[in-house]
């Protein structure tokens, strides 16, 4: 692996990265002090260049984020979310901010996702108060409210394929499937039998979802067939915090953990393993892999420090 450009953030943990979908090298951390239990938090939006990862705007908030997206219609602007239960909308063209603050969850806001289909621009948010809410960032309050699930929602993301159809996954162990226009959940996918810390969607096949939980599993789910998970993938030894499917390879996908690691996975090989990178001192806890470059990633961790490095594994993918 070529080595790691690596900012280091003192005082701040962090939650998630995201690449930027428009600028090439540019990337967002949401991050919190003490781990998140108690202070404030950080948005920093970091630029690459030949010495490293320099901080282009940081932005502070007055409770931990925990999570962050990007516009996909302005290349300037981010939503993130916050222990306060609050979102906040962010211009990077700007020096100070938010622009707009959302305030209805009740509880600790963990999981943001700006939809990728054109015809729309919609925000999801899960939150710790069981609810799932639809946001248009135009507008000051939720479009509407999902109920059903049990426990804390963890992850919420939208399909990338399905105009207004987006999951949740949560500590009840549960996988839900929802869609804008009906307010009832259209699928319920008993995952795991532990909580259910992150989903993602395949790029390549809109029936195919990953869950990845507490029991230190990753489980492929295919929609037309939810009973029996289409893969297991075994090998962290403390619960998943977040995973990723590749935007270039359809059977490729990216874990990290609370044992330090991040692994790379084909799927579609008897040996699925590619490669474990254990280059943190702490839980890691945000993972994105980039839209621009095949083999370029993120993470960042409760370590203070935001990473961007390219495995091996995706320079010659197995």
């Amino acid at each position: 692996m070529s080595a790691a450009r690596t900012l280091r953030v003192p005082g701040r943990h962090g939650y998630a990265v995201e690449f930027s979908p428009y600028l090439p090298g540019r990337l967002a951390c949401a991050a919190a002090q003490h781990y998140g239990i108690a202070g404030c938090g950080t948005l920093l939006v970091l630029d690459q260049n030949e010495s490293g990862l320099q901080i282009f705007r940081s932005f502070d908030w007055n409770d931990g984020l925990f999570d962050v997206t990007w516009s996909e219609n302005n290349e300037h602007v981010l939503v993130t979310c916050s222990g306060d239960g609050s979102l906040q909308l962010w211009d990077t063209a700007k020096a100070t901010g938010p622009l707009q603050v959302y305030k209805e969850h009740t509880q600790e806001v963990y999981s943001v996702d700006w939809s990728q289909t054109r015809d729309e621009q919609l925000v999801v948010s899960g939150s710790w108060d069981q609810t799932v809410k639809v946001w248009d960032p135009t507008v000051g309050n939720s479009l509407c409210t999902f109920r059903g699930h049990e426990s804390v929602i963890y992850s919420t993301i939208w399909s990338p394929h399905i105009p207004g159809c987006f999951a949740s996954a949560s500590g009840d162990q549960t996988l839900r499937i929802w869609d804008v226009k009906t307010t009832g959940v259209r699928i319920v996918i008993p995952a795991h039998q532990a909580e259910i810390l992150s989903c993602d969607w395949c790029k390549y096949n809109e029936n195919l979802l990953v869950t990845g939980a507490v029991d230190c599993s990753l489980r492929g789910w295919d929609l037309r067939n939810v009973r029996q998970p289409v893969f297991e993938l075994l090998g962290h030894t403390y619960a998943i915090r977040r995973v990723k499917f590749s935007p270039f390879h359809a059977s490729v996908l990216a874990s990290c953990s609370y044992d330090f690691t991040v692994r790379f996975w084909n799927f579609s090989k008897p040996d699925p393993l590619l490669e474990t990178v254990e280059h943190h001192t702490e839980f890691t806890c945000g993972l994105d892999l980039s839209l621009q470059s095949p083999t370029e990633v993120a993470d960042c961790s409760w370590d203070e420090t935001v990473k961007i490095y390219n495995p091996v594994c995706l320079a010659v993918p197995g």
